[in-house]
């Protein structure tokens, strides 16, 4: 079944991050800038958000002031709750939203801001709220090495809700099959990748590729778990996407690269294609020089 949808990414903050942790083995005294992102889903039974953004922004950088060269910013208009406004919607529309992975960045947004004497609680009311199976268990025991990444009230208040669904397939329940899940383990355990739209979709790499310097194979985040697993992830990834699409690659030029085109750039002899994309990338430059020779018909 073919879905329809329009997809928003809205940008929630900015920040710049010192170079050993944007990259694995990277140079501390450097400096990369980065923005945070979430996602609207539009076109289903109800609006849909991938990852929630940032929420109390003086409280992760004082968290964060170990990765952070410069502190996270947020402009007016950026918050989650403001920028659902621009699309005249409130947190009690959302029907469902998919949490890539509970790390502050991603999954701050669930909150409502912070106020003295009030006890943390869940905003979106009336939404689904979709975990890995792997990364739930990660995010209720987690490591010492990444307990900073999480925030220690979340998981017991999803848990609470009654709202909770630990996705452990490629499908949910919530979603069916208007949402295909693939899932990484390289960045943290259980990461979500969703691939909105089912076969064929627009997937959302959360931090398997973050951004653009990282589509290259060999390059990592410096806090990912596991490099070299993530590096392997990616490669069967991009593979997979390159197959599906038979090398057929619409080429735009633009004078920016927006956040939806990163997990699609391969720069050429920075990202070696291999397997089965091989194959169809060969397939269709054979097919392209019958065709222009005439001989098209031959095949």
């Amino acid at each position: 079944m073919k879905y329809r949808y329009v997809i928003h990414p809205l940008l929630n903050g900015r920040c710049v991050i010192a170079g050993n942790h944007a990259f694995h083995e990277g140079d501390p005294t450097e400096s990369w800038p980065y923005s945070c992102y979430l996602w609207l889903i539009l076109g289903g039974e109800r609006p849909v958000l991938v990852d929630t953004g940032l929420d109390n922004v003086e409280e992760m950088n004082r968290g964060a002031a170990h990765v952070l060269r410069q502190p996270i910013t947020q402009e007016p208009g950026q918050t989650t709750r403001e920028q659902l406004a621009r699309f005249g919607l409130k947190g009690e529309d959302i029907g469902a939203v998919i949490i890539t992975h509970l790390h502050f960045d991603h999954a701050g947004g669930l909150l409502a801001p912070w106020q003295e004497g009030q006890p943390p609680r869940l905003l979106f009311p009336n939404a689904r709220f979709l975990v890995g199976a792997a990364h739930w268990a990660r995010a209720r025991q987690p490591h010492p090495r990444d307990r900073a990444s999480f925030i220690p009230e979340l998981a017991g208040l999803l848990e609470a809700s009654g709202r909770l669904e630990v996705v452990d397939g490629p499908h949910s329940e919530a979603l069916g099959e208007a949402v295909r899940f693939h899932v990484s383990d390289g960045h943290t355990p259980g990461l979500l990748l969703a691939e909105i739209g089912g076969e064929g979709g627009v997937v959302f790499c959360a931090d398997l590729i973050p951004g653009r310097p990282w589509v290259h194979l060999p390059v990592t985040m410096g806090y990912d778990r596991a490099p070299e697993l993530l590096i392997d992830e990616k490669r069967r990834f991009l593979e997979d996407m390159l197959a599906r699409v038979q090398g057929r690659v619409d080429h735009v030029r633009l004078d920016r690269v927006p956040p939806l085109a990163a997990p699609l750039l391969l720069e050429r002899g920075r990202v070696p294609v291999e397997g089965r994309g091989r194959e169809r990338l060969a397939e269709a430059a054979a097919a392209r020089l019958l065709e222009e020779a005439g001989l098209a018909d031959l095949t």
